[in-house]
């Protein structure tokens, strides 16, 4: 196998993990689409300091599932990448507080155990948020709808 090949199938592994997301990002359209059902979800994005949390809890919502899922499929992936990959930090980052972790987890930081456990695991958004921005940055690869409708003989014609 090629250098080109391997990296081809290293991106579609990547981006299978968009499914994952979406699967993330179907409750939470569920429950926005449902009344009174995503109060919670937009308190949540209230406390983080947005300015329009039911805007921004929606946009958060469908960067989850659509932006995972064109992002598997390779379709507008750089896009659907760089959207997926804001949500995820902004999850990390703001929700979970990924920072204060590390520097708990480094000991420059004395905070209480239930404070901790209060900002949640940031490990997920993290982990999801390196890989979209990896597909952001290099693109869908060869197995990928992106690269097929480039090579498409309507297109070239």
């Amino acid at each position: 196998m090629n250098r080109e090949w391997t990296r081809d199938l290293g991106l579609l592994a990547l981006r299978l993990c968009g499914l994952g997301l979406a699967l993330h990002g179907w409750p939470k359209l569920i429950a926005l689409s449902t009344e009174g059902a995503g109060a919670g979800i937009v308190a949540g994005v209230g406390r983080l300091g947005f300015p329009a949390p039911l805007l921004f809890a929606w946009a958060a919502a469908i960067s989850e599932l659509a932006g995972g899922l064109l992002a598997a499929v390779g379709l507008y992936a750089r896009v659907a990448a760089a959207f997926a990959a804001i949500t995820m930090a902004v999850a990390a980052f703001l929700r979970h507080r990924l920072a204060h972790h590390v520097l708990v987890w480094l000991g420059l930081m004395d905070t209480a155990p239930e404070t901790v456990k209060g900002w949640g695991d940031p490990e997920l958004a993290a982990v999801y948020c390196a890989v979209f921005l990896a597909i952001a940055l290099m693109g869908s690869g060869r197995f990928s709808v992106d690269r097929f409708l480039r090579r498409s003989p309507a297109r070239r014609a």
